[in-house]
């Protein structure tokens, strides 16, 4: 059960104060909370090291991370090529890990697309909107990464916004996602074109670029890609890494 608060009715003065003295509660609530937010947020261990980094919880490491780690100097800045290279040597799972770009940027709401010259190894499952899709999206089934749809189906598509919005699913003319012709928008992402985007409160991106067991120079043009598409102006700090490695500093050149 709540709590229960009594409030004296009738008298205008005293019920204007204890409004007043609930609002002022309420107020110092949300101060004491937030205040506890801030202090809570640290920096992911394999994570880019910002002040505005969410919070996670940290997670057991086995023996082969801790020997990569040793492998890995924190206090340098590695080429691009070093770096490939050296995650190459310091594989620390069973699995073919992905390759990760994290970086911390200048600010949020930075986002693109780009086509990387070499693939990701990453299957990406797209939908054409119809009247199939649109009901298994009222049944609660989403079954794809990318949605795209003709500009005759928006209207249908509006009272989905709220389920779709968050999720980043909702085709938008900036993403490229509404077209006269579906099928070409298709092919196109199809190909291997990516939309990147800074998280949504904090200047971070995150951004799986290969597989550790493909080519070093694919890996290191996919990397040079995506950097340039985000931009060196806006790149504060840069770390290469794989699913199970620990960081590494990478330069990243104008």
């Amino acid at each position: 059960m709540g709590k229960i608060r009594t409030r004296v009715l009738g008298l205008e003065e005293v019920e204007e104060k204890q409004k007043k003295d609930q609002k002022e509660k309420a107020s110092q609530k949300k101060a004491i909370k937030k205040k506890q937010e801030i202090k809570d947020v640290g920096v992911d261990r394999d994570r880019p090291e910002t002040k505005a980094a969410p919070p996670t919880a940290a997670k057991p490491r086995g023996k082969r991370y801790f020997e990569a780690k040793k492998l890995v100097d924190k206090t340098k800045t590695y080429s691009l090529k070093e770096a490939v290279s050296l995650l190459k040597k310091i594989k620390a799972a069973g699995f073919d890990e992905s390759v990760e770009l994290h970086l911390v940027v200048d600010e949020t709401g930075l986002k693109g697309e780009v086509e990387l010259p070499n693939p990701t190894g990453k299957t990406i499952k797209i939908a054409i909107v119809d009247d199939k899709i649109l009901s298994n999206i009222e049944k609660g089934k989403i079954e794809f990464d990318l949605l795209v749809t003709h500009p005759s189906f928006m209207p249908k598509l509006a009272k989905f916004a709220k389920v779709l919005g968050p999720k980043g699913l909702m085709p938008n003319p900036k993403a490229g996602t509404i077209s006269a012709n579906p099928e070409e928008v298709v092919k196109k992402f199809q190909k291997g074109v990516l939309r990147w985007k800074t998280e949504a409160k904090f200047p971070l991106i995150h951004q799986m670029i290969g597989k550790l067991s493909h080519e070093e120079k694919g890996l290191e043009a996919n990397a040079k890609k995506f950097l340039e598409a985000v931009g060196a102006r806006h790149i504060l700090k840069a770390y290469l890494k794989s699913t199970m490695s620990p960081s590494i500093k990478i330069a990243v050149i104008s």
